[in-house]
């Protein structure tokens, strides 16, 4: 399962699981992840200019990206439904 968290950069929120997605096993799940975290396009910043993709673990990524005024950052990860 794919569990993508988003956060605005510099507004005080705390990051908040907004998105799921079933994505098979693990090995595809880590595929799918990885391609979210290139590919995705936040509704904020507006006019993506640029992103930056951090490995953070073999499950886990942190994408910043960088608009025309703004920057915004989000994490990409994959979790395994137990319940």
């Amino acid at each position: 399962m794919i569990l993508e968290e988003i956060r605005g950069m510099g507004d005080g929120r705390e990051w908040t699981l907004s998105h799921t997605r079933a994505a098979g096993d693990r090995e595809a799940a880590r595929a799918e992840a990885l391609r979210l975290a290139r590919e995705y396009a936040p509704a904020y910043p507006w006019s993506l200019r640029s992103r930056k993709v951090l490995r953070v673990s073999e499950d886990s990524y942190v994408v910043i990206a960088n608009g025309l005024t703004s920057t915004f950052h989000f994490r990409v990860q994959v979790g395994e439904l137990l319940d």
